[in-house]
């Protein structure tokens, strides 16, 4: 076990950790909602809509947002990503000021897929009772195949879901890293021997703001394309 004094740093700003919470609440209930049916369904495009515009947060918040958050500072190139995928087994606390290269394109793949489950979505249809917001736009045949896609696309979601937070575990308990802590107190332990990261935060209130304009425009959008 790494027995290093460590010191608080911040890593992650008030947005981001907002963004991620809400998208672990909003998924649980999309869950149990999908699986429930009837009027249940009602309240799952409503909130299958606020995930649309936390995942549009998000890809505004990649480019202007705080260090931490833009992508150009956690994108690495695939060898970076198998590099620290080798060094896995290692049993050491990993220090890392954001998303190390692996867990970066995981966010990646975790935003596209939410991309098309929620697009999918507004699409969808149980051929019953409940149509998506913009099934009157495509054909039967088109809202059959994208509800099989958004079904299916679920189903990947929980699939990665699952291996992040096996992920997340396995930090905690094999290298000593509590990235939980981190994304809840947006602060993380570093070893008091090195230099603290230099990192930029943007206002909270700046991230918040998008997050609202963005809830606005999907809304905005959703209303004129209905």
């Amino acid at each position: 076990m790494d027995n290093k004094t460590t010191t608080p740093v911040k890593i992650w700003d008030i947005p981001i950790r907002v963004f991620h919470w809400l998208i672990v609440a909003a998924m649980a209930f999309l869950w149990w909602s999908g699986e429930t049916g009837g009027f249940a369904m009602e309240w799952h495009m409503l909130v299958g809509v606020v995930v649309l515009a936390l995942v549009l947060f998000r890809l505004v918040w990649g480019f202007i947002g705080s260090d931490t958050a833009r992508f150009s500072q956690f994108l690495k190139s695939p060898m970076a990503a198998i590099h620290h995928l080798l060094e896995l087994p290692r049993r050491t606390t990993a220090y890392h000021a954001g998303h190390n290269a692996l867990g970066g394109w995981v966010v990646v793949v975790i935003l596209g897929l939410l991309l098309v489950q929620t697009i999918t979505g507004l699409f969808a249809t149980d051929d019953i009772l409940v149509d998506g917001p913009l099934r009157s736009l495509v054909s039967s045949s088109t809202a059959e195949t994208l509800t099989s896609v958004h079904r299916l696309v679920f189903n990947l979601l929980l699939l990665v879901a699952s291996v992040h937070i096996a992920a997340v575990l396995f930090y905690y308990f094999y290298k000593h890293t509590n990235l939980i802590k981190a994304m809840v107190l947006g602060s993380a332990d570093w070893p008091a021997d090195q230099s603290k990261p230099m990192l930029v935060f943007k206002s909270t209130a700046l991230g918040l703001g998008v997050m609202v304009a963005c809830y606005a425009v999907v809304r905005v959008v959703l209303m004129l394309l209905h």
